[in-house]
């Protein structure tokens, strides 16, 4: 496991500081704000340590209400809304500064058997052939040096590989709004962790997920305007709401395939959808976003 890999468990590490209260840090993201995916991981975290351990998330819903400070603590108030037999439902509101700032609601399944059938896996070249992320964003001389090494910085964590040339490395063109990104953790996460951390959490690979699911997906509204996004300054934009669906078990030190899609962009908001599927095939998550995409004035 790499350095930076380490330094993100810790971030989404929590301290408990009352019952149903607890205390997540911040960093700065690519821009000055923090990650959303940041703020989603943490708070699912302090919902799922309210739930027995033998319940997994299988669905989320959230929206982002106001840019989070990445200089101040992140405080996260757990309402246990239901214990059911088969199905345990918690909200989760992360506060900075006395504000909201992020609102959660996440449900938990005991595992048991049932129909099945899914959406077949699309086409995608071998994650392996694939440049990395330096050596895609480093060949891009059309952005600060300051732009790249911010990127690289944020996904140091992460092995994340696009399929196609991303919004910010070829833009002024439209495309079709779809986009593939190859990801997976940068090491191998221990399959017998410290039980007292994150490490330890049953839920550490749905948390990893939801916390990469927020780097991407809005790419493909940007790509069928030919908008290459804020690294370059022809749009600016934040997400505004995000759902989550977990099917299937998956790792997320193994490559998953990110198939994401735009059906719409009206009013200053694009909808981003995807499914993300491991790499033998099995549909493990869908996932849906609306953002703010706004052209400057």
């Amino acid at each position: 496991m790499n350095e930076a890999l380490s330094d993100l468990l810790d971030l989404l590490d929590l301290e408990q500081i009352e019952e149903n209260i607890f205390r997540g840090q911040s960093r700065s993201a690519v821009v000055p704000r923090v990650f959303g995916g940041q703020v989603a991981a943490q708070a699912l975290v302090a919902a799922g340590r309210t739930v027995p351990a033998d319940r997994h998330a299988h669905s989320l819903h959230a929206y982002f209400l106001r840019a989070g400070d990445p200089g101040a603590p992140i405080v996260y108030n757990v309402e246990r809304i239901r214990d059911g037999r088969s199905f345990t439902t918690r909200r989760a509101v992360a506060v900075q500064h006395g504000r909201p700032i992020f609102a959660l609601s996440a449900s938990f399944q005991l595992y048991e058997d049932g129909l099945d059938h899914q959406a077949p896996m699309p086409p995608a070249p071998d994650p392996e052939t694939l440049p990395t992320s330096a050596e895609r964003l480093r060949g891009y001389h059309h952005l600060p040096s300051a732009v790249v090494e911010k990127f690289l910085e944020a996904r140091e964590a992460i092995d994340l590989r696009y399929v196609d040339e991303p919004p910010y490395g070829k833009f002024g063109e439209p495309r079709e709004p779809h986009s593939q990104v190859w990801f997976r953790t940068n090491g191998k996460l221990d399959d017998d962790p410290p039980p007292d951390s994150v490490w330890g959490d049953p839920q550490l690979h749905v948390v990893l997920a939801a916390y990469i699911s927020d780097m991407t997906l809005l790419d493909s509204v940007l790509l069928a305007h030919g908008r290459g996004g804020w690294a370059v300054g022809d749009v600016v934009g934040a997400s505004l709401d995000h759902a989550m669906w977990f099917h299937r078990p998956f790792r997320a030190d193994e490559w998953l395939l990110y198939d994401q899609e735009s059906p719409s962009a009206h009013g200053g908001r694009g909808l981003g959808q995807a499914r993300i599927y491991t790499q033998d095939g099995s549909l493990a998550i869908s996932v849906i976003q609306e953002g703010v995409v706004r052209v400057p004035r």
